[in-house]
């Protein structure tokens, strides 16, 4: 995802302000829901960017989805980027809070892509293996993609690892291919 400077501030503000007041791990359940909300509706999002949509109508509507729903920090801090006319920026927000707390609390996200879903036990040596090598927490997003064929591919951050079967059959066939024209 793309994010923006602002909305990096906005995240570490909000940070900050839930590590004074000492409900960090509350603010990190509330923005997840708001993540989650907003990234299982398209409408919500696309309502929330348009430029032709009052700010006014735009902060009702979060109020009413958001309202009863999170930590009065985190409500404060919804109507202070509603006053500010952010709304637009809400999913890069919680996008950009969930990267810097998980770099303060030394977590790293893995993307595991698998032919077939892993085992809790295969799970938790991948992960006992990660967290081995980066010495840092380790939070996996197991994906299956059935045209791997076998083996995975581990994405952390801008490094991958692809062991999968698919990789090394295209390894192999250009490795034919370059010999061939020779």
């Amino acid at each position: 995802m793309l994010v923006s400077k602002a909305s990096g501030r906005y995240a570490k503000a909000l940070l900050e302000l839930a590590e004074e007041n000492d409900v960090l791990e509350q603010t990190l359940q509330d923005v997840l829901f708001i993540k989650e909300t907003i990234d299982g509706s398209r409408e919500l999002l696309l309502f929330l960017k348009s430029p032709i949509i009052k700010p006014e109508k735009k902060v009702a509507v979060l109020e009413e989805v958001f309202g009863g729903e999170v930590s009065e920090l985190v409500h404060k801090f919804i109507t202070l980027i509603a006053q500010k006319n952010r709304q637009s920026m809400i999913d890069q927000i919680a996008y950009s809070f969930i990267e810097i707390y998980n770099d303060h609390a030394g977590i790293i996200e893995a993307q595991i892509s698998v032919a077939q879903k892993l085992t809790d036990k295969q799970l938790e040596t991948v992960k006992s293996r990660i967290a081995d090598v980066t010495g840092k927490k380790v939070q996996i997003n197991e994906k299956v993609d059935e045209d791997l064929r076998g083996g995975m591919a581990i994405k952390i951050a801008d490094t991958v690892i692809d062991g999968t079967v698919k990789h090394k059959l295209e390894q192999l066939e250009d490795a034919f291919l370059s010999s061939a024209m020779e």
